[in-house]
């Protein structure tokens, strides 16, 4: 009745009724991505509109399919949700269901992850839940230790058993990553990512904070001055040694501001003549 009068009040009043508010389609959940690709032991959560008798989680098994209602076995590992959507949208459809809705998402996520070794706080495996960039994966991690390098290793190793080649090896500065600088890996199931323990040097004589310093990738005697705080007064720029491992040898070797510091150098800064 209260329908009926409210479309004799809009015609009265030369009003078009609302017209009923289009259903969207079902569509992956925005917290996986599009490619992620459904693996075994995943935690899948399938709703079928209007039928509650078919809305539940179902688990991946081990042979990469899940049983659902109706169709039994279904192949869901290697899938992504718009293609299992798909698969079993056509399946009620044939004889089932008429015009069936089928939305799914990842209710947890069990088959990928990568392994974090190295100077972190917390290392071992970390699942993936859906895309997993190199930060979040040492964040995952516990974050790297005061001791670790600035530089790190992905290796990703390639599919196909013995004769595959060996795994690509990526070399990435995680200090530069969170400064903004570059862009960020996205990494992939099976990666291995190793936080080595930083290198390190020691600098004395004319500085004001002499001491043992971590030695960042490419630093330059003028940068290891800086981290020591910087010249004193008698300090002097252009009378500077190492004591340096040189074929085996420890060796004395002069160094010019722009010189590159290398693992275990010694600096040494002399002061000035007058």
């Amino acid at each position: 009745m209260t329908v009926l009068l409210s479309l004799l009040l809009a015609t009265l009043l030369g009003q078009q009724p609302a017209a009923p508010t289009p259903q969207p389609a079902a569509a992956p959940t925005a917290e996986a991505p599009a490619t992620y690709q459904i693996g075994a032991q995943d935690v899948l959560k399938i709703s079928v509109l209007d039928e509650p008798d078919l809305t539940n989680s179902y688990r991946v098994d081990s042979d990469g399919t899940i049983t659902f209602p109706y169709i039994n076995r279904v192949q869901a590992a290697g899938a992504t949700l718009a293609e299992l959507q798909d698969r079993i949208r056509t399946a009620l459809a044939a004889g089932y269901l008429k015009n069936p809705q089928v939305r799914i998402e990842i209710e947890s996520y069990k088959s990928q992850s990568v392994m974090v070794s190295g100077e972190v706080r917390s290392p071992g495996k970390i699942t993936m839940t859906g895309m997993m960039s190199v930060l979040e994966a040492l964040a995952a991690a516990g974050s790297p230790t005061t001791a670790a390098s600035s530089e790190l290793t992905i290796a990703h190793v390639r599919k196909g058993g013995a004769d595959a080649p060996d795994a690509d090896v990526t070399h990435v500065n995680w200090k530069d990553l969170q400064l903004g600088k570059g862009t960020d890996v996205t990494l992939q199931d099976g990666d291995i990512i190793n936080v080595p323990k930083a290198q390190t040097f020691y600098i004395t004589g004319q500085v004001r904070n002499a001491g043992s310093f971590v030695l960042d990738p490419g630093m330059t005697v003028q940068q290891a001055i800086a981290l020591a705080g910087g010249l004193t007064e008698r300090g002097s720029d252009r009378r500077i040694s190492a004591s340096r491992l040189v074929n085996g040898k420890l060796t004395d070797v002069d160094l010019k501001m722009e010189d590159r510091v290398m693992p275990n150098d010694v600096i040494m800064i002399k002061p000035r003549f007058f």
